[in-house]
């Protein structure tokens, strides 16, 4: 522990680390800060209705996504959602788009139009859903918590154009902790939201199992166990890698590439079990979203059946589905992000090889093929830790508590937490200090 202790002090001796931490610490106060602004033309006072409506099902995802802005009608009450859904579609029609597939072959320049078609989408997206958010707050609200009256043109216009702004305003900040800070700026917006329920979920679940004598403080020491053990499967599903051997040719004195098993360079390519991370459950989150909306469009009976199951996020139909879009989002995003064919180029042109497999397409597809197997075990884990809340629940423990029991809720902050700290260890061992993640001494510049 006192090795880990001396790691983090090292931290603030780099310039530049320090200097970004400090800049993601402000611009996440600021966007909590924001969380907290309630809409003009609202009475706070008035909000015990909406809060009491996220109290469970859909309503609590959507609050714990956006730190609590959406149970407090804020100028963030729509959150990051809309800039996810933006990148989900524009990666979706990038299948089918070749301009956007050329786009992606592009490079930087094609990465920053993507961005801006992204950014266009992103504010059509909350136009879409702002006036949609109103009219939540007109059937959940009392006409006296408006206060320019209610059904109020006024109020209506002013709150979208606000609410829009306030989703850019926060996918700016995303963008520039990414740029300026560490780590991922959007995951770590939708992190922040999710840690600042935290205390107030596991305060309720204290006082269900203590104060009220419902179990008593045995049960609730038995479920922090079992939370931590749900971590530690998160944090081995997020870290566990399958390591393909590769073996480069040595090159002798006359230039020429010697296939010498013994001489040459062997090293390793890893393959991770989850290489998708946490954008399937992102992903598969933000669609689950939509049946219920469509669906409360209408009054007819089926329609209310269908927005009611899947706005019970702890539904058996619900998380059928759920678990079901999770696998397919993996090994959709595997597919686009773990590019196999380049792979095997580049290790082809390096001179490197796979101990009994030919360079070229016979290595691309050796290698999709493990990909294909390792990542069929990663996507029915996800799923598994996805759908976690709804069996502990049935276990009489409180909902908000269940959430941080697997979900999307835990698989981000896992997911999130090791990619910062491994950007911090970067940093580290770049400046010759030993990483968050090591132990041992400082390590010694080689002159």
């Amino acid at each position: 522990m006192k090795k880990f202790f001396e790691s983090f002090l090292n931290v603030w001796k780099i310039e530049e680390l320090k200097n970004r931490i400090l800049v993601t610490l402000g611009l996440l106060l600021v966007y909590r800060f924001g969380a907290h602004v309630t809409l003009p033309g609202i009475d706070a006072t008035q909000l015990t209705s909406l809060a009491g409506q996220t109290d469970k099902g859909i309503g609590s995802i959507l609050d714990m996504f956006t730190g609590g802005a959406f149970s407090k009608a804020s100028v963030f009450a729509l959150g990051i959602m809309p800039y996810i859904s933006a990148s989900i579609v524009v990666q979706l029609m990038g299948i089918a788009i070749p301009y956007l597939q050329k786009l992606q072959k592009d490079g930087e320049s094609g990465r920053k139009k993507l961005n801006q078609i992204t950014r266009w989408l992103t504010i059509a997206i909350t136009l879409v859903q702002g006036p949609g958010y109103i009219y939540n707050l007109y059937r959940t609200l009392p006409n006296s918590a408006f206060l320019l009256g209610f059904d109020s043109f006024s109020f209506l216009f002013s709150s979208v154009l606000i609410l829009t702004t306030g989703t850019i305003f926060a996918m700016w900040l995303g963008e520039k902790i990414t740029d300026k800070g560490i780590g991922n700026g959007i995951s770590l917006l939708i992190m922040v939201g999710i840690l600042a329920r935290l205390p107030q979920a596991l305060f309720q679940e204290f006082t269900s199992k203590v104060t009220n004598n419902n179990g008593g403080p045995m049960l609730l020491v038995l479920e922090i166990i079992v939370w931590l053990l749900v971590i530690i499967a998160c944090v081995l599903l997020v870290m566990a890698v399958r390591k393909i051997p590769v073996q480069y040719a040595r090159r002798t004195t006359t230039g020429d590439f010697e296939q010498d098993m013994m001489g040459g360079n062997r090293q390793w390519i890893p393959l991770k079990l989850n290489s998708a991370g946490v954008m399937p459950i992102i992903f598969a989150q933000a669609i689950m979203f939509i049946p219920a909306a469509v669906a409360g469009l209408s009054k007819s009976e089926t329609s209310q059946s269908i927005a009611g199951t899947f706005s019970n996020m702890f539904g058996l139909w619900y998380n059928v589905v759920f678990a079901s879009l999770i696998i397919i989002f993996t090994f959709f995003y595997t597919a686009i992000t773990v590019p196999t064919n380049k792979m095997a180029d580049d290790l082809k042109r390096s001179g490197g090889f796979i101990p009994g497999v030919k360079p070229g397409i016979e290595t691309a597809d050796f290698l999709d093929r493990i990909m294909s197997l390792i990542t069929f075990p990663g996507s029915l884990f996800l799923a598994l830790i996805a759908v976690f809340p709804a069996i502990i629940v049935s276990f009489s423990v409180q909902q908000s508590w269940a959430m941080f029991y697997g979900g999307t809720s835990l698989i981000i902050m896992v997911g999130v937490a090791i990619d910062t700290i491994q950007q911090i260890n970067s940093y580290l061992l770049n400046k010759h200090y030993d990483g968050l993640m090591k132990t041992g001494k400082n390590r010694k510049a080689v002159a």
